[in-house]
């Protein structure tokens, strides 16, 4: 008789207590099969409101709705069933409040299924950091380089330079403080990563910081090479599956354009063949 094994999924608490022992592996996904990959290998899936950019097209991620949060997470729920899912808090949906941020957030996770939001900021979020975690709803903080406030640092540039290094320490201690249970620290230098995962008591999760954080973060798109806009000086790429697919397309136009495609094999008789499928 065949036993049925139930695949535990990784909670918040769980990856808390990671702090200072296995390092945290994370990605972001936006779609089911992504979702599926990053599922067997991943601690944590982000679902980021960077799809704005990487997936729609826009010029940065401050156009990302709810509902498109919503969308993806759906999509990326449907492919987890050990990864840790959760799902960025996009621009103007927390800002105003913890009673406005409570609101979108228990609709995030109503709806999509998630065990935990982000949200952007530090000392400013921590009141609200805390009205969340107080009332069910695990946060993951984001301190650094926060790309919902591109327009206030002047462009993507990186943070803890010019005396800045001490208010960003207080933002993380802040958000720990407050209740999230891990803090993402972006484009920070790397001294500053390290200090700051030292003296912090959660799990720090570094994008373009230090290997000193307790673990890491990268765009899908950006480490698979299928979004070419632009490449960060931090991201290491692992694949090149947007030049591989633009060759593919390029081999099928061609195909298709010399009569070449579709090839005998592609097509159907009136009788039925081995290998035909309905």
């Amino acid at each position: 008789m065949s036993v049925a094994v139930e695949t535990k999924a990784l909670t918040p608490p769980d990856i808390a207590a990671r702090k200072g022992r296995d390092r945290i592996v994370c990605l972001t996904a936006y779609t089911t099969p992504l979702a599926r990959l990053a599922n067997r290998h991943c601690d944590v899936v982000l679902v980021g409101d960077s799809v704005g950019m990487v997936l729609h097209g826009l010029p940065s991620t401050l156009s990302v709705t709810l509902d498109m949060m919503i969308m993806h997470g759906k999509a990326v729920r449907r492919g987890l069933d050990r990864a840790l899912m959760v799902v960025d808090m996009p621009f103007a949906s927390y800002e105003e409040g913890p009673e406005q941020a409570f609101r979108n957030a228990a609709r995030l996770m109503a709806q999509t299924g998630c065990a935990a939001v982000k949200l952007e900021g530090g000392e400013s979020m921590a009141e609200t950091i805390r009205f969340l975690t107080a009332h069910g709803i695990p946060v993951m903080a984001h301190v650094g380089l926060t790309p919902q406030s591109v327009n206030v640092f002047g462009g993507y540039k990186v943070q803890g330079r010019d005396g800045d290094a001490d208010r960003i320490l207080r933002d993380a201690v802040a958000v720990a403080e407050a209740g999230a249970f891990s803090v993402v620290l972006e484009k920070v230098t790397e001294p500053l990563a390290r200090r700051i995962t030292a003296e912090v008591t959660i799990p720090t999760i570094g994008i373009g910081a230090s290997a000193a954080c307790d673990g890491q973060i990268l765009v899908v798109d950006d480490m698979l090479g299928m979004f070419t806009g632009f490449r960060p000086k931090f991201v290491k790429r692992y694949a090149e599956l947007g030049s591989e697919a633009d060759a593919a397309i390029a081999a099928y136009a061609a195909d298709v354009r010399d009569g070449r495609f579709p090839a005998t094999e592609h097509v159907f008789d009136d009788a039925p063949k081995a290998g035909d499928v309905a």
